[in-house]
């Protein structure tokens, strides 16, 4: 098994691991999605890949701080195909992931997982790999009526 960054033909295969995430998304989408986040310079993506297989991918996103003098490191997807999970594959794209945030500079990595039933896995998963469970996030769908209604 090796980690190694995307490449834009891997698409195909990142359809399902999406849908595994809780994700579902056609090709088309997924192939826009993926050029619009590469086009981006302050994201990178990183697949785990098995007999030439794509079996896992890790998503990230370097940020400035606004309260700190320093950067941090977003995973902003993780998934480990579950056919393959509890095998070092997770462990192996994080460790790769951290190691891309030292090197942009990031003095933090940081997630978002879902409180759902289904996460609680990958929560403990979190915390073994030494993440501290320290927010609740919020989310909220905008759309621009309500905006044009708020004062």
């Amino acid at each position: 098994m090796k980690v190694r960054e995307f490449q834009i033909e891997d698409t195909p295969q990142l359809v399902h691991l999406m849908d595994q995430l809780g994700y579902p998304t056609s090709l088309e989408k997924l192939e826009i999605r993926l050029s619009n986040i590469q086009s981006q310079a302050n994201y990178h993506t990183l697949v785990a890949e098995l007999n030439n297989k794509i079996v896992g991918m890790v998503g990230l996103c370097h940020n400035l701080f606004y309260e700190y003098d320093n950067s941090y490191v977003r995973i902003v997807a993780f998934i480990v195909d579950i056919n393959h999970r509890r095998k070092g594959i997770g462990e192996r794209l994080m460790c790769e992931a951290e190691k891309w945030a030292i090197n942009q500079g990031a003095t933090y990595i940081m997630l978002n997982s879902g409180n759902r039933e289904e996460r609680k896995a990958a929560h403990k998963f979190y915390l073994n790999m030494r993440y501290k469970d320290m927010s609740t996030g919020f989310s909220k769908l905008l759309d621009k009526q309500s905006a044009k209604k708020r004062p």
